[in-house]
């Protein structure tokens, strides 16, 4: 539709398949399926009431779901799940008397959000684990190839590209690791009753107590899961959703970390994110070449960063066994935190598979600064042939000043080895100098911490998801 607002997360930037996992049509065929598993399992447990003539009618219904019948009469009753199971049982109507049967509105709204918050959690961590394998093949093949390091933005020791990339995987990695608590810990609200106390089960099981946990086991395994909360109100607690947020974030802040250190490299030209062959940077510049996939993670990012506190108020503010405050909000920012994490590892798996790198870039700006950082190697090889410490570094001192000021004020090309040659204080070392400025001499052991870190860090996460890797992400717009 043109005439109103659509949320750009669906229609712009998440993927299909977490579009559909909070679609509707998954959210009430969701709630059918729980209204079968509560009634199989009720009459499993003996209540002769149900008949398994009405759970197979039930079942002939789980995706036909009738919008127009609860939308007509929700706007009457103002109850969704009171609205849907009137839908329901007009296509059901024999087993009319007993859908929903002991159950309060959570079972379906709970039990529901929660399973669609696995499926969700698990696709995040499908891209998140393709998107970890694609910064370390990047980091192995450029593990040694030496860059500046910056420090305060300002030209540092040098590392190496591959290093620096071991960096942004290794926020992944972390991120992985709590996303998996999460997945983990994921478990049902269960079949607890209106307060959280099985009352109105325990009733229709005339006071067998065993009977009621074994309904609860059933439901539970017959979607899927293997636990259930152990205690809740009507709710399940909400500091769940606020630990699902608190990991969505821990993503977001990766991303966006990686996305602005690329954002910083493609104005220096050195490492630049994909651009197609017809893209456009400006509207008004056509020579621009922004780095805008990038800048969409950084936004993104900022967006789903700013939601766990929307979480973390929600969780707090339940008053006792539960309040209706948390149903607008939670409708909102969980499903859209999803949506926009996943944007953003599409993303994120975009450019990683498809960094530039200038190396001849990268190769001019070390010329630039390396004799600079070279000093002090050169310094302490003349006082080994036999020089003064401290003459010597006021000279260099000296040349150091002389060929900044012509790089600052002159524009021209730092000449520090070339005046250092030429200064009899360090006619010594004078044939040695070339060697003493080869950029590998000035990497450490960046190198070896790429292959040590892809070894013990990355290869069992990647083993582990094994099933799970070949993703590649197509960015729409």
């Amino acid at each position: 539709m043109t005439d109103r607002y659509e949320n750009p997360l669906i229609t712009r930037y998440a993927s299909k398949e977490m579009s559909k996992i909070f679609s509707d049509d998954q959210k009430f065929s969701t709630w059918r399926k729980l209204w079968i598993a509560l009634a199989e399992s009720e009459k499993e447990l003996g209540l002769d009431v149900i008949t398994q003539e009405q759970i197979d009618e039930m079942k002939q219904h789980i995706y036909d779901i009738n919008y127009d019948v609860a939308v007509k009469r929700e706007k009457e009753v103002r109850h969704d799940v009171m609205a849907h199971v009137f839908a329901f049982s007009q296509l059901c109507p024999k087993a009319a008397p007993i859908i929903h049967l002991g159950a309060t509105s959570c079972y379906v709204t709970d039990n529901a959000d929660l399973i669609n918050f696995y499926q969700a959690l698990c696709l995040v961590r499908k891209k998140l684990v393709n998107t970890i394998e694609k910064l370390a093949d990047f980091a192995e093949k450029y593990k040694a190839l030496p860059t500046l390091g910056f420090t305060h933005l300002q030209p540092a020791q040098l590392t190496t590209v591959g290093k620096r990339a071991t960096l942004w995987a290794y926020e992944l990695v972390l991120d992985y690791h709590n996303l998996e608590f999460v997945i983990e810990n994921t478990m049902l609200r269960g079949v607890k009753g209106t307060t959280g106390t099985q009352a109105s089960f325990l009733n229709l099981f005339d006071g067998d107590h065993e009977k009621v946990r074994q309904l609860e086991k059933l439901v539970v395994k017959k979607m899927g899961f293997g636990k259930a909360f152990a205690v809740t109100g009507q709710t399940y607690t909400r500091k769940y959703d606020s630990n699902i947020l608190n990991v969505l974030s821990g993503i977001a802040q990766s991303a966006s970390k990686f996305a602005n250190d690329i954002r910083i490299l493609q104005s220096i030209k050195e490492v630049e994110e994909p651009f197609e062959k017809s893209q456009i940077g400006s509207s008004a510049m056509a020579y621009k070449r922004n780095p805008m996939r990038s800048e969409r993670i950084c936004a993104l990012s900022r967006y789903v960063m700013s939601l766990p506190v929307n979480t973390a108020f929600t969780a707090a503010t339940q008053w006792m066994e539960r309040t209706l405050d948390d149903s607008a909000n939670r409708r909102i920012v969980i499903a859209q935190a999803f949506l926009a994490v996943d944007a953003i590892l599409n993303l994120y798996m975009n450019i990683s598979e498809n960094l530039v790198v200038n190396d001849k870039v990268i190769e001019k700006h070390i010329r630039e600064e390396l004799p600079f950082m070279a000093t002090e190697n050169i310094l302490m090889a003349c006082v080994k042939a036999g020089g003064n410490r401290q003459e010597l570094h006021e000279r260099i001192r000296e040349l150091s000043m002389q060929a900044s000021y012509a790089v600052k004020k002159e524009g021209k090309a730092c000449n520090l080895i070339e005046l250092i040659k030429n200064d009899d204080a360090f006619a010594k070392v004078r044939d040695d100098i070339d060697e003493m400025i080869n950029p590998m001499f000035f990497i450490g052991r960046s190198a070896s911490q790429v292959e040590e870190f892809i070894e013990n860090e990355v290869k069992p996460i990647l083993e582990k998801n094994k099933n799970e890797l070949g993703e590649t992400a197509n960015i729409e717009v």
